[in-house]
């Protein structure tokens, strides 16, 4: 029966909303349906790579819209070998498989693990060796390899072949393949996002990736939320100079058409062949308009190093501005990368969400205590420092309030 006593009776009660609806947007502002304004500095979740009702994008969706929205995958789709062209072009792997979110990109990397670890290491029962803090997705699969406590009580029993050990842990890494010998892949976020934005180190990296080849194993780095530019480099683990075997993508793809892909290198990209993976609307035109339109523009107007130079102003803003609380260890810790930033407190800070929204920012918090900001790439410098302007008197006076 559908709660009469909330303004959504019919949708499911999923999630936990805040008590606005947005009706419009334009760059990194957003108007509700009362015409209240608001700067976003989230970005739907990292989504909304070119910001809102982006001139470029809308154009060519519509134009798209106008032609051919979805055909079927019996057929050939011009505009996913176009798209496809551009990540392998960008990543230096070889080829992508195109679905519809960061859940199903991961799941389908999970099950290109296992195929791998049968048809290639002649192994029984294949494993994928994952980390503490990850979040990956909600789907069985996904939810089994992501550490989260809350999101998995109540859906045992999870899926087996998961080997767990820390992040950033080298030794532990090398420990569970002498205890588990038909580990087939190694499966991380090379920032965890929902974990609290923690960076697997450029050293550990690189450690997995000498592992990986020494081993024959896959190296499979989700970059659903720290991909597409948002850290400074078109992929995050650009940083490290590495490449991984396997790269889920997703969320800033599409800019807010939903877009997920699995780009693989070449010990991966012949895993998978006709009949082992598919989906009805993964790769469809409209999508796939989406993302080579989000990807041409993001290169003409220089947003990767824009969102360099951002992260870099917003993450300076945060460190002084919160000076005080970071000596004092009420603020433990300011970090990320690009404009992918985490304040982590000493204490739950969910309450900030409301107070955000009443000061007319949308922010996100999670891991309970990491303050979560994911501006979207165009943003601009005035943009920028009216965040941490903001943000920050927010954030000095809940910590103000009581003691952790």
């Amino acid at each position: 029966m559908a709660d009469t006593a909330s303004p959504m009776p019919h949708v499911m009660p999923t999630y936990g909303r805040l008590p606005v609806a947005l009706a419009r947007g334009d760059g990194s502002r957003v108007w509700d349906v009362n015409g209240h304004e608001y700067l976003d500095a989230l970005s739907g979740i990292a989504v909304n790579t070119l910001g809102h009702a982006h001139p470029r994008l809308v154009a060519a969706l519509q134009d798209q819209v106008a032609k051919l929205i979805h055909t079927s995958n019996y057929y050939q789709i011009p505009l996913q070998e176009e798209l496809a062209a551009r990540l392998v072009r960008l990543s230096g792997l070889n080829n992508v498989f195109f679905c519809n979110s960061g859940l199903e990109a991961n799941e389908g990397a999970l099950k290109l693990a296992r195929k791998y670890g049968h048809d290639v290491l002649g192994f029984d029962t294949p494993q994928t060796l994952v980390f503490e803090g990850a979040f990956h997705g909600r789907s069985l699969a996904t939810l089994s390899a992501t550490a989260n406590p809350k999101v998995q009580a109540g859906f045992a029993p999870l899926v087996p072949g998961f080997v767990r050990v820390a992040l950033n842990d080298l030794a532990a890494v090398e420990a569970a393949f002498a205890a588990h010998p038909q580990i087939s892949a190694i499966f991380l976020e090379t920032i965890q996002g929902e974990g609290g934005i923690n960076p697997a180190r450029v050293e550990f990296l690189q450690g997995l990736r000498k592992l990986c080849d020494a081993r024959n194993v896959l190296l499979m780095l989700d970059e659903v939320q720290c991909g597409i530019g948002r850290t400074g480099k078109w992929f995050a683990h650009q940083w490290a100079g590495i490449q991984p075997d396997v790269m889920p993508l997703a969320k800033g793809l599409g800019s807010g058409v939903p877009v997920g892909a699995i780009v693989c290198g070449p010990r991966a990209a012949g895993v998978l062949q006709a009949g082992n993976h598919g989906t009805t609307f993964g790769g469809n035109p409209l999508a796939m308009r989406a993302g080579v339109t989000t990807i041409d523009v993001m290169e003409q107007d220089g947003l990767v190093a824009h969102a360099a130079a951002m992260g870099e102003r917003l993450m300076n803003l945060l460190r002084e501005g919160l000076a005080a609380d970071l000596a004092t260890g009420r603020v433990r810790e300011i970090r990320g990368q690009g404009l992918m930033i985490g304040i982590e407190l000493d204490r739950p800070c969910g309450v900030l969400l409301q107070r955000a929204l009443e000061a007319h920012l949308l922010i996100s918090v999670t891991a309970d205590r990491v303050v979560r900001l994911l501006p979207a790439l165009v943003v601009s410098a005035a943009e920028v420092d009216e965040i941490a302007a903001r943000l920050l008197p927010l954030i000095r006076a809940f910590l103000q309030e009581q003691p952790a």
